[in-house]
């Protein structure tokens, strides 16, 4: 039994508080095929499968029936699969839209099977992030309006969900954006393309590393758009030996892709910076810390994150509001915002995610009717609203119940009134 030793690991968090450098820089000139070598060993050292030869489209969703077959536990028989393939994972009508559904919202299909039995079939666990197979190939060849040549893949469960382009040390690494750019429009995105599910993109020239979203938006398809991985203490992480000891360590690669990405109301991709990420983290570290500790109620059990304007606090607490209501012991998730805000564009996601979390009326019986909900676990609300219905409502069932508040705002004067006029009761 081969046994793998991540290079870094965190059993708290994917954003490390202290990474330590254990290797050199490479003395003299190193070729693109060299750092790509490099890049593979260092991922087979990490846990990660190398498939040498899957490198055409027939190999590769030959590689995904063997891989989903593993993770659900099932035996496709040839009609079976050639029926799930068509009606499902590679539908001809898929756009690159509808294949990131798929990984975020639509990941688990009822297939029925020619023997009549129904079964829901998984393309990610995401609850059990270890049950998901990662691979790595190299120089997969594709053909659209243009044949194309693409230089390292990382697979999850047989899917390609995230593209690494090099280039040698020393030349500009928005060359290797540019490369992207050009096979997104030339074969990404051909017909019966399963890289119509890349999520992630990373950009190397072996000092300087950058990941980004796949999305087709222009105003997000740019340069301006990537970012370096960083530590918790925002240092950031740039050459690629730190960036594959890191981002890539296999636990940490499938929360980005699996927890800390959103696929937003105007289907646009967007994937968390360090900064977001940990901050999500800290959030959720501090609630469950407080459970466990009993320490709710108290000024112990609560906290504050820092953004600076136009840094995305408001999908930090998105996404620190859905992933706390997937806590079993937390029973409502509050998101309080002030009045003139309640109407922006995060409150339609909000809404997309849950139908009934989000009430926009004047007076707190349509507030208090979402909350007495027990399918309704995120509460969208202003402060104004919900000081009204605790001053008026002195013991509704939710008073007894583990609830997690996250403020947007909490600066503003008015907040600080609520709180203690309604929160210390």
């Amino acid at each position: 039994m081969t046994t793998y030793t991540p290079i870094a690991e965190s059993n708290n968090f994917i954003v490390l508080e202290r990474y330590n450098k254990e290797w050199k820089v490479a003395e003299g000139y190193q070729s693109e095929d060299a750092l790509e070598q490099e890049l593979i060993q260092d991922l087979v050292n990490q846990g990660y499968e190398f498939l040498p030869s899957l490198n055409s489209p027939e190999a590769l969703l030959a590689n995904v029936r063997v891989q989903l077959q593993a993770l659900n536990q099932v035996q496709f028989s040839e009609s079976e699969w050639q029926r799930f393939v068509e009606t499902y994972l590679d539908k001809p009508s898929d756009s690159s839209v509808d294949k990131s559904r798929k990984i975020h919202d639509d990941y688990i299909h009822d297939f029925t099977f020619d023997d009549g039995r129904i079964q829901n079939i998984y393309l990610v666990d995401k609850k059990t992030i270890a049950r998901n197979k990662v691979q790595v190939i190299k120089q997969f060849a594709q053909t659209g309006s243009h044949a194309n040549r693409y230089d390292v893949t990382i697979l999850v469960n047989g899917l390609p969900l995230v593209q690494v382009e090099l280039k040698k040390r020393g030349v500009a690494i928005r060359e290797a954006f540019n490369q992207v750019h050009r096979y997104s429009k030339e074969s990404f995105n051909s017909a019966h393309s399963l890289f119509k599910y890349l999520q992630l993109f990373v950009i190397s020239n072996g000092t300087d590393s950058r990941y980004f979203a796949n999305t087709t938006k222009r105003n997000k398809n740019s340069f301006d758009f990537t970012m370096n991985w960083a530590q918790a203490d925002n240092t950031l992480l740039k050459d690629l030996k730190d960036v594959t000891a890191t981002f890539f360590q296999k636990n940490t690669l499938l929360n980005v892709l699996l927890h800390y990405s959103v696929l937003d109301i105007d289907n646009t991709l967007l994937v968390m910076r360090p900064y977001q990420i940990a901050a999500t983290e800290r959030i959720l570290w501090k609630v469950k810390s407080s459970f466990e500790a009993k320490t709710w109620s108290t000024s112990e059990s609560g906290g504050y994150i820092w953004h600076t304007t136009g840094s995305g606090k408001t999908l930090t607490s998105f996404k620190a509001a859905r992933l706390a209501t997937e806590l079993e012991f937390i029973d409502k998730v509050f998101f309080v915002v002030d009045r003139k805000d309640l109407d922006y564009q995060t409150m339609k996601e909000y809404q997309r995610f849950s139908p009934d979390s989000v009430n926009g009326s004047d007076n707190t019986a349509g507030l208090k009717r979402n909350i007495e909900k027990d399918d309704n676990k995120i509460i969208v609300t202003t402060i104004q609203k919900l000081n009204n219905l605790m001053k008026s409502e002195a013991n509704l069932p939710v008073y007894k119940q583990q609830v997690v508040f996250i403020f947007d705002e909490c600066h503003r004067s008015q907040f600080g009134e609520a709180q203690k006029n309604g929160y210390s009761d």
